[in-house]
């Protein structure tokens, strides 16, 4: 019998090419197939949030710009509705936002109203911002007697003026600009003398709006330094979004002297 066993079956009866039931033998598995490099988890999760928060940082733009704006208080002049330390979230777009550096306003919902809060510009600081209220709209005529306000004749009622100096008047050389916008050639230069009480009758021109501030014996408005253009009106305030003491000892007032009954006050 010959000893050469290439051609013969092996001892397991498969010949080399099966199982003894006659399934096929099973194969080798195959090792993983090449894939393209995969991104390090690392720079995957900081892709994640650069994206993120350059898409919020967009957004806040959009908003800041055209829609709300948060402004503080940082005087007296409209104590008893806005007081010292007050933060105010402003609506741009009622009255038309700016686009930036374009000098181009998107078209307004609607134009200012007599008695309403605004944010502007004023014609002497035009990089400054003021709050202050409407009392004069185009076309009117406003004025002062004895501390009350008279538009177009009408004396008008005002609940939210505030009046702290009962002693006496104010005269203030800043005021002789009213004298061009007098109702009537009645008025010599030689004779009117306005004072913070007692001034006009001045018609509020075309494009313009005449403001005063609600702490009426402290406040800095269109009394000295004139009307305020269109243009410059910026928005009109919602509510009261943050509010805290400033005055006093603490190191911390932002944290300490909260005003908490203040916030989420709406602006009347």
């Amino acid at each position: 019998m010959s000893d050469d066993v290439s051609d013969q079956p092996g001892r397991d009866g498969t010949g080399g090419r099966g199982a003894p039931d006659g399934r096929e033998a099973p194969r080798a598995r195959e090792g993983p197939k090449p894939r393209g490099r995969r991104r390090a988890p690392f720079f995957g999760l900081l892709w994640e949030w650069t994206r993120s928060a350059a898409v919020a940082f967009v957004l806040f733009l959009v908003v800041r710009t055209f829609l709300v704006e948060a402004f503080k208080i940082p005087t007296s002049s409209m104590e008893r509705t806005l007081l010292v330390g007050d933060f105010l979230l402003v609506n741009k777009a009622v009255y038309g936002a700016e686009i930036p550096a374009t000098g181009i306003r998107l078209p307004a919902i609607r134009e200012p109203e007599r008695g309403e809060v605004v944010v502007f510009n004023p014609p002497h600081e035009p990089d400054k911002n003021y709050v202050k209220r409407v009392v004069g709209v185009p076309g009117d005529t406003v004025s002062m007697r004895d501390k009350a306000l008279f538009v177009n004749g009408e004396r008008q009622s005002e609940a939210y003026a505030r009046y702290v100096d009962r002693n006496g008047d104010a005269v203030h050389p800043g005021m002789a600009w009213q004298e061009r916008f007098l109702l009537s050639s009645l008025h010599a230069s030689d004779h009117y003398r306005p004072s913070r009480d007692n001034w006009g009758p001045l018609v509020v021109p075309t494009g313009k709006f005449f403001v005063l501030g609600d702490n009426r014996d402290n406040s800095e408005d269109s009394r000295y330094w004139g009307f305020v253009d269109r243009a410059a009106i910026r928005g009109r305030p919602l509510f009261v979004y943050y509010s805290f003491e400033p005055r006093g000892d603490s190191a911390f007032p932002w944290l300490e002297r909260v005003r908490w009954r203040r916030i989420g006050d709406p602006i009347r």
